[in-house]
């Protein structure tokens, strides 16, 4: 082999080693640009975060047959006995009787409500010939004829198997007392033909619903 021919495959050796040098030298720089690219996209990050507490308040609803003595009365079985005015127990043809029953939200209770009957069972022989009415008045007021007027929140009569009701508002406590008592006048009114020796029982259900 010539010396002219060597020398040409060492030319080319060396041509090689330095193509293969500059593609090392390119693959290393794209590898630091990566590196360099990856700090410049990158970003400082904080956090906030938030919570909510979330409690049920309180509602209650209860009753009073003198205005100043208060119970719950939340089923049949517990049910206030009114108390009527005379002669509620000797009950002549066309005679009203009254009484008075007070409501108000309990102590503790977080929001107003509106009252409304929601529900009568009347039960006995004379529950046809005795008609109801119910007046809200004032709290301090007497439940008589006097009083018994104006628009009722409800009425009907003792056999009544739907009862048409309105509402009357009642206010929320302010702490640490009750709500304002509200009083419900009954008026009871027998019919011309009520018999003698005759009775009925009535059973009012109230609700009272948060508004």
């Amino acid at each position: 082999m010539s010396t002219e021919v060597r020398s040409t495959e060492t030319q080319q050796a060396i041509a090689i080693r330095r193509r293969r040098r500059k593609v090392r030298a390119l693959l290393a720089g794209g590898l630091v640009l990566g590196v360099g690219g990856a700090v410049v996209l990158a970003a400082w990050t904080d956090n906030e975060f938030v919570t909510g507490l979330f409690s049920a308040g309180q509602f209650n609803l209860e009753g009073s047959v003198d205005g100043t003595t208060y119970a719950d009365h939340d089923s049949t079985g517990s049910a206030a006995t009114l108390s009527f005015s005379l002669p509620v127990e000797e009950l002549a043809p066309e005679e009203t009787v009254y009484a008075g029953f007070w409501v108000r939200l309990a102590a503790g209770t977080t929001n107003p409500a509106d009252l409304s009957l929601v529900e009568l069972t009347g039960t006995g022989t004379a529950v046809a010939e005795l008609d109801y009415a119910i007046y809200p008045i004032a709290a301090g007021a007497t439940c008589g004829a006097a009083t018994a007027t104006g628009t009722p929140l409800a009425a009907g009569s003792l056999d009544d198997t739907a009862v048409t009701s309105t509402s009357v508002a009642l206010s929320a406590p302010v702490a640490p007392a009750a709500g304002a008592a509200q009083q419900l006048c009954f008026a009871v009114t027998s019919s011309a033909g009520l018999e003698q020796g005759t009775s009925a029982t009535g059973v009012w259900q109230f609700t009272a619903e948060s508004s």
